[in-house]
């Protein structure tokens, strides 16, 4: 005896429940793109969905993840799917249910009291000392360890984060929303997804603020463990901007062990002075390479690192750790231009299993009690 018709169409409409948006990751019948889904008398459920967009570059994923969720209900003989598009009507309702059904003009959930996301703005004294990398492999680390990761590539000029994570998709708008990109568990997001070829970025001041604060509040997030910002060198515009949008932001500082190089990841890291950010840590890159009889070569010096760390412990009144060294190795390289980050391609290496120990050191929440009640009582007299 077959099924009654209410209980397959629940255990159909279960079944669409857990199915995530690739996107929005969130359940396609709660966010309300499943206009209906019945099933025939000859078994065949005919699922009525709505894309958030015409021409979703997911559609493909989105058939596939429902036909074989929906195939597993007992009594259903085959799945066909319609798409069809939301109106503006419902991406306006989808907007404000993915903000929380706020109206207002958007805002940064990461600014907010409440927010339980690390930021870490990943920051260098100067150019080439591989901070763009550092980033990546971090992110990739921490997001194969479970947590929720996003990265803003905030090196407007020098964009090079999406070649790096293999992220090579377009970001999606709904309505003024825009639904990043994902690559290895990250979600990405990157001027170099909205200019055309390898366009050179010229910009000034105001325009990068504006850009940075559209990626932080017009880019919808979800609810991160940790995003990372992959900034430019040195201490302008974009590192001003990011103090004053993201006070709560911690700093990571990257360099190299030459001496040249250490003096200028010191003034990027004093900058913590003025904008009164934490300082988290120092890690230092490229520290040695590894030669095939065992010996290490110190190819940029040594020492740098630590002195950087002990530099602006003295400097800040805070305790500023070296946080990792992570050797030299071609690898990194070509896994960088490959778009699978060193921590995922060859997680035994040296340099994987170096930035995966400051990962590590990273995915540590430390609590605050700030505003926090903390169930004390005043002693009796």
């Amino acid at each position: 005896m077959s099924a009654p018709v209410s209980t397959v169409s629940d255990a159909i409409q279960a079944a669409l429940a857990t199915v995530n948006d690739p996107e929005i990751r969130r359940p396609i019948t709660e966010l309300g793109m499943v206009r209906s889904a019945e099933v025939g008398d000859d078994g065949v459920v005919r699922v009525h969905l709505l894309l958030t967009v015409a021409g979703c570059p997911l559609k493909d994923k989105l058939r596939s993840d429902i036909t074989a969720a929906v195939s597993t209900v007992p009594g259903v003989t085959g799945v066909e799917i319609e798409f069809g598009v939301m109106s503006p009507e419902q991406r306006q309702e989808l907007q404000s249910k993915l903000r929380g059904g706020a109206s207002q003009e958007p805002v940064i959930p990461f600014a907010q009291p409440g927010s339980r996301t690390r930021v870490y703005a990943v920051a260098s004294g100067k150019g080439g000392v591989g901070k763009s990398s550092v980033t990546v492999n971090l992110a990739a680390a921490l997001a194969a360890r479970g947590l929720s990761v996003g990265v803003v590539d905030a090196d407007i000029y020098g964009h090079s984060v999406p070649r790096m994570l293999g992220a090579d998709g377009r970001p999606t708008r709904v309505e003024d929303m825009i639904m990043p990109p994902q690559s290895h568990g990250v979600k990405v997001i990157s001027i170099g997804m909205f200019t055309a070829g390898n366009a050179a970025v010229v910009w000034r001041g105001p325009m990068l603020h504006r850009a940075l604060q559209q990626f932080l509040a017009d880019v919808y997030w979800g609810e991160l463990d940790v995003l990372l910002l992959d900034l430019p060198p040195g201490t302008g515009d974009v590192a001003i901007s990011l103090a004053q949008l993201l006070p709560n932001s911690e700093i990571l500082i990257v360099t190299t062990p030459q001496a040249a190089a250490a003096e200028v990841a010191e003034r990027a890291g004093a900058i913590a002075l003025q904008t009164h950010q934490r300082v988290v840590g120092v890690i230092e890159n490229m520290s040695w390479l590894e030669l095939p009889d065992g010996s290490r070569m110190e190819v940029f010096g040594a020492g740098g690192g630590q002195t950087v760390a002990e530099s602006l412990t003295k400097t800040i009144g805070a305790q500023v750790p070296l946080l990792g060294q992570v050797p030299l190795d071609t690898r990194v390289r070509e896994a960088g231009d490959d778009g699978t980050p060193i921590v995922l391609a060859a997680p035994d290496s040296p340099a994987a299993k170096a930035l995966g120990q400051v990962a590590d050191r990273l995915a540590l929440r430390r609590e605050s009690l700030l505003g926090k009640p903390l169930g004390l009582k005043p002693a009796g007299r």
